[in-house]
């Protein structure tokens, strides 16, 4: 803070400087411009009939000449000097009053019509130093004229204006008279001056600490408009755009300087100033084709009285913002508020399901075991079966529900990733529905070990191979399984991983489902609960890793699992 305020009390200080040696430049051409026109108006008036003294050619021209010179070797010094302005300043206010002392010598003296050329450096003194150099002035033009009047009383002044003046005898009255006269009117120009110098003196540091105020205000909105994440477009009540910040170019990959001077339905024609202060939606494609989504506002510019005209025909601003990521976390949002439903849900049929389920399954296991005894009583034997089928069907539809609404934590430890899938293939095969014309080819490379929790990608295996089954040609079901370790510039999290695939050779995944086969009740089996891919797709990214699906050349989908390893 302490810095701060030295740099710009040193700021100040120069700019002070600066601004006077501005001013005694100009005090020191306007001295040039003075004897300039005080040499004409003598050439004009020169041999006409006014009563004028005219002070001979020779002296004039030398007089203007020394003032010409003195006045470029002060200018020049001026520029290279580094010393006290003040006290440079008030040396020239001195000789200026010299330069006239002796202008007023040989005009005449007493009876010269160029007295009132001391008011020049009396009033810049004034004006430009304040306090001292009107004072100053006055005093040295006071006793300067003083002097003049003296020499005029001992005869001292030049011959030639004996042609034009009769001095008479010396009166002290009269000659006091003069002084006096010519003193008093000198310190009261000074005094005005000052008072003058002083007032201005004051407005030009208010007016400067007002443009010090405004640049710092303006940099300040100059900062905030161009570093806002926001973008910010303004438009005349022509459409014409006439302002945006760097944001826009981010959101909307458009260079702002060429959007000035364009419409706005030219350019970005997707916005429709229809509903103001709404939050208003687009879809919008950059020119590098990529497509985003657009939310925007708009609304008309307050003008001074803080009135809102509401016509359609005035400037507008509007506010633009990538709302893609936003919208996407609205829609786990609600994803998530889905799950928590599923969760209530989940946990209300386990504990009003599970359990009569389970005196179901086993009732009827009882009864089929009495009436496997009894061979002629086949029907009822099936029956029992059918109930203790559809029994453990809705208890595995239970245990779905709890373990997509209440994730368990990964713990993953290394196991053997061939041990894994060869122990949820055979668990599957010991199921009555599996088929037996199944073919399952297994080509696991390097990649003989993994790094997961060993029950999750249990389930996981398995219900990736069920869900290929189900779409498989019936006594043709061919189930291919790969994997193998990637390096670290092929792999998305920057780790080296392990990709596995399963693949089937049905019919595939319709055009455009690719994401949604992921969503929870999403199935388009008809015995299907839309629960096992969810469920798949969970556990994955419970291990930081990623799971995508695509078609393949000749038939069936291939689900593509990346699970990433840890630091060696």
């Amino acid at each position: 803070m302490l810095l701060r305020s030295l740099i710009d009390r040193a700021r100040s200080t120069t700019e002070k400087k600066h601004h006077l040696r501005n001013q005694l430049l100009s005090m020191l051409l306007l001295r040039i411009v003075l004897y300039t026109l005080i040499l004409l108006i003598t050439y004009i008036f020169n041999g006409s009939q006014f009563a004028f003294i005219f002070i001979p050619a020779n002296i004039l021209l030398l007089l203007v000449f020394i003032i010409y010179l003195t006045s470029v070797f002060s200018a020049f010094f001026l520029l290279i000097f580094q010393g006290n302005l003040r006290t440079y300043g008030l040396g020239q206010i001195l000789l200026d009053t010299f330069f006239v002392a002796l202008l007023i010598f040989f005009s005449g003296s007493s009876n010269s019509t160029f007295t009132s050329v001391f008011f020049f450096p009396i009033v810049s003194g004034g004006l430009i130093l304040p306090k001292k150099g009107g004072f100053l002035a006055a005093s040295a033009s006071t006793l300067l004229y003083g002097g003049l009047l003296f020499l005029e009383t001992y005869g001292y002044y030049p011959s030639y204006l004996l042609q034009y003046i009769n001095f008479p005898d010396f009166d002290p009255i009269v000659g006091l008279n003069h002084f006096a006269i010519n003193g008093i009117s000198f310190f009261l120009a000074a005094l005005i001056s000052t008072l003058f110098g002083m007032r201005l003196q004051k407005t030009e540091v208010a007016l400067s600490a007002s443009l010090k105020k405004y640049d710092r205000l303006a940099t300040l909105y100059k900062r905030i408009f161009d570093n806002i994440s926001t973008g910010i477009i303004t438009i005349d009540s022509s459409g014409v755009i006439t302002s945006a910040n760097t944001a826009v170019q981010t959101i909307t990959g458009i260079e702002p300087l060429s959007l000035l001077s364009q419409n706005l339905e030219d350019v970005l024609p997707c916005l429709k100033l229809s509903h103001q202060h709404q939050r208003l939606t687009t879809d919008f494609t950059k020119p590098s084709g990529i497509a985003v989504r657009l939310g925007y506002t708009f609304m008309d510019f307050i003008n001074n009285d803080n009135d809102i005209n509401t016509t359609d025909n005035n400037d507008k601003i509007i506010t633009l913002k990538d709302i893609s990521e936003i919208e996407k976390l609205e829609k786990q949002v609600r994803q998530t508020e889905k799950l928590a439903a599923i969760g209530m849900m989940s946990a209300s049929i386990a504990h009003d399901f599970r359990n009569p389920l389970t005196a179901i399954s086993g009732s009827a296991q009882l009864l089929a075991s009495e009436f496997s005894r009894d061979k002629s009583d086949v029907t009822n034997y099936e029956l029992s079966n059918i109930i203790i089928r559809e029994s453990d069907r809705l208890i595995g539809t239970i245990a779905d529900f709890l373990k997509f609404s209440r994730p368990e934590h990964a713990s993953c430890q290394w196991f053997s990733l061939k041990s894994c899938l060869d122990e949820a293939i055979q668990v599957l095969k010991a199921a009555p529905t599996w088929p037996t014309s199944v073919i399952i080819s297994m080509d696991l490379g390097d990649a003989t070990d993994i790094w997961a929790d060993r029950a999750q990608m249990f389930t996981v295996f398995s219900h990736l191979i069920q869900n290929g089954l189900a779409f498989c040609p019936e006594n043709e079901e061919k189930i291919t399984i790969t994997a193998q370790e990637i390096s670290t510039d092929q792999a998305q999290n920057g780790n080296d991983a392990v990709e596995i695939t399963i693949a089937d050779n049905g019919t595939g995944i319709e055009h455009g489902q690719e994401d949604i086969i992921f969503e929870p009740f999403f199935t388009t089996r008809a015995d299907g609960t839309g629960l096992g891919l969810a469920i798949v797709k969970q556990t994955i990214e419970e291990h930081h890793g990623q799971i995508t699906v695509e078609n393949r050349i000749d038939s069936g989908a291939q689900f593509t699992l990346r699970l990433p390893l840890p630091h060696q």
